[in-house]
């Protein structure tokens, strides 16, 4: 143990200085957005391709 560990206490957290607590979860934020795979597109409609042609036609 180097003589650094041994001056900081093991119960207390380290605070690493400089950042906030709204950039550390705007930071989670984003990459939770880009972590997502991408969602499928809403159907259209709920009817058949067949009604559709139909209608179309």
């Amino acid at each position: 143990m180097s003589a650094s560990e041994r001056d900081v206490p093991a119960a207390q957290p380290r605070v690493v200085a400089g950042v906030s607590m709204r950039e550390l979860l705007a930071s989670c934020a984003a990459a939770e957005a880009v972590s997502r795979p991408p969602r499928e597109p809403a159907p259209r409609t709920t009817e058949p391709m067949e009604v559709r042609r139909q209608e179309a036609a």
